[in-house]
């Protein structure tokens, strides 16, 4: 039919074959929000899970449009890597200090522009969208909508999947309600959060 786009049903599946274990399976984006739902809820990490969707969108479309050029420069995802993995340890060290889960102080809290800037430092994000646009970037066809169709398809499983990453983190609070016991739960997402940095710094 004249003024549809053209889709590759079995690449579409191939290309959600990727995008849902992507965005499900632990990384930077899920264990920080689990390890902020356990210390704030679900509601206050909201502004951070809409910075993570506004920050990844964008770097998803950016990195469509500029494939052919970037895929070029292997150093700059090596750099980028490493200054992500220290960003995400640095906060894997802050939540692993903090005290318990019921403590919630205000200046603590992360929004917007945290959920936001970790994905332009976030290497294993870069690498995700670069292989998303090099090897399915054809599924809904050539040019600019097709990229950006193929952004949303991804977002509508990497947003759930961080809000149910932090409703995890949220139950698991309403479990570790002592003083102990809470900074054990920070301890246990701080230690994720520094491994994921570690794990894309070796990887």
């Amino acid at each position: 039919m004249d003024g549809e786009l053209p889709m590759d049903t079995e690449l579409l599946l191939a290309a959600l074959a990727f995008i849902i274990p992507m965005c499900f399976t632990p990384g930077p984006n899920n264990i920080l929000c689990a390890a902020h739902g356990s210390k704030f809820g679900v509601k206050a990490s909201l502004p951070m899970i809409f910075g993570m969707g506004i920050g990844w969108s964008l770097l998803g479309i950016l990195i469509g449009i500029a494939t052919d050029s970037i895929e070029k420069y292997k150093t700059v995802f090596d750099v980028l890597g490493v200054v992500g993995a220290l960003y995400i340890a640095y906060i894997g060290v802050g939540v692993m200090r903090s005290s318990s889960v019921k403590s919630e102080h205000i200046d603590e809290r992360l929004g917007f522009k945290t959920g936001f800037m970790l994905q332009l430092v976030n290497g294993k994000a870069w690498i995700h969208f670069l292989v998303l646009m090099t090897t399915f970037g054809a599924v809904f066809g050539a040019g600019v909508i097709s990229k950006v169709l193929l952004v949303l398809l991804n977002l509508s499983f990497g947003w759930p999947a961080v809000l149910i990453w932090a409703a995890f983190g949220s139950y698991l609070r309403s479990l570790f309600t002592s003083e102990r016991s809470g900074k054990r739960l920070n301890q246990i997402f701080g230690i994720a959060l520094i491994g994921v940095a570690v794990y894309l710094v070796v990887v």
